[in-house]
């Protein structure tokens, strides 16, 4: 009896020569798997299957999580304005997590004696999938072909050239990978400290020229209407939001960060979407949350981005994050008003019931309401007392500090 291996299968060059050689080498039964977070359309998806049947694959599947993605990770991402090192909304990051679980129960479900990927020994995803495969199924072998051989890009193409399978790999100057969440762009110029990607390296090219006004209205967090059209599905709201934003060639980036390996990486991103969505989202909490609603928010979103970012999504802290980021969205409802040009985007308003400038308290920097000038310059001798404490003591102990 063969054994069973369930290979994690994008189409491309490292997950193409993975499922020739786990069959044609290794002599495993090949069950190829792709799953989908939102990045591949239903032609695409046919491609990918018809090449994993002409590798050797027994039976694929497309494994479609891209609304499971949205409610698990998205949803709390936006909740908790998450962007890694305040560039990057966690793309790719964030959606290796849900393609593992999907592998992982996808293998348990047809019994695989093991689970194979095609990341390299060099970046974040071996150990996204990894640790998902490892701590849901710790009795299933994990298989990585490219990772053990270290193999180059040209090997891999011979190879498959010399078992009879032609494709089109040699023209693929970068690794683009795409999803609901923002499409990444690796490969030359990121892999240099001094270099940017050049304008025709972005999948999306700018096709808007006159500007153009968004609206986005939030209901508790989440989006709700986009330019005043109703969205129960809030994966076809982002998708509407892309579709709009992208033209005007918004939301691209270089991020540069910490990989989880301890070495300096590199990426360039463009998301219109998710940039757009975080930065709305974030300045109608400016006028929806108190100061200190928004103080611990923003460490705990700096923190679940982290642990995102870094294979962590399984550790139950998450869960207990994601509670808080919840509750605090119960008042953060409202519209925003964005205006759209060419490379850029500015925020213009927010329209809330629950607006906290639109009180009777007063008007900043005009007048006050509920206070009188007496209350102000009281208060303002009180709030001073601990300073002058300190220093009056500085000062009897001879110590002049200003």
């Amino acid at each position: 009896m063969k054994e069973k291996v369930v290979l994690a299968f994008s189409g491309g060059l490292d997950t193409s020569f993975c499922a020739m050689y786990l069959a044609q080498e290794k002599g495993y039964e090949v069950y190829t798997a792709i799953a989908n977070t939102g990045g591949f359309s239903e032609e695409e998806l046919k491609r990918i299957e018809e090449r994993a049947y002409k590798l050797g694959s027994v039976k694929h599947v497309a494994l479609d999580v891209t609304q499971e993605y949205y409610e698990k990770s998205i949803k709390y991402m936006v909740f908790g304005n998450v962007l890694r090192n305040g560039t990057y909304p966690i793309s790719v990051s964030s959606e290796r997590i849900f393609q593992a679980i999907a592998i992982i129960n996808y293998a348990k479900e047809i019994g695989a004696d093991c689970v194979a990927h095609g990341s390299t020994g060099a970046g974040n995803d071996q150990i996204r999938f990894d640790l998902t495969f490892e701590v849901l199924a710790p009795k299933i072998k994990i298989i990585t072909p490219t990772r053990d051989m270290i193999l180059t890009r040209e090997y891999e193409i011979n190879y498959l050239k010399s078992h009879g399978y032609e494709a089109d790999f040699t023209k693929m100057e970068y690794s683009i990978n795409k999803g609901l969440w923002g499409t990444s762009i690796g490969g030359k110029e990121t892999l240099k400290s001094e270099q940017t990607l050049p304008e025709s390296a972005y999948p999306s090219q700018m096709t808007a020229t006159e500007n153009e006004t968004l609206t986005i209205d939030f209901l508790e967090g989440e989006i709700a209407a986009v330019n005043g059209v109703e969205y129960s599905d809030k994966v076809a709201a982002i998708q509407k939001i892309e579709e709009i934003a992208s033209k005007f060639a918004i939301g691209r980036d270089m991020h540069i960060g910490d990989t989880i390996i301890g070495i300096k990486g590199r990426v360039a991103f463009e998301a219109a979407a998710p940039m757009i969505i975080i930065n709305a989202h974030k300045m109608l909490e400016k006028h929806t949350l108190t100061k200190w609603q928004q103080y611990w928010k923003e460490q705990l979103g700096n923190w679940y981005g982290m642990f995102l970012h870094e294979a962590q999504y399984l550790e139950p802290v998450m869960r207990d994050i994601e509670s808080y980021l919840q509750t605090s969205q119960r008042n953060v409802t409202g519209q925003v008003i964005i205006n759209l040009t060419p490379y850029r985007y500015v925020l213009v308003g927010v329209d809330s019931p629950f607006d906290m400038m639109k009180t009777d308290f007063g008007e900043y920097g005009e007048v006050n309401k509920a206070w009188s000038a007496d209350d102000a310059r009281g208060f303002t001798k009180i709030l001073g007392n601990q300073m002058k404490i300190y220093h009056n003591v500085q000062k009897r102990n001879g110590i002049e500090e200003l």
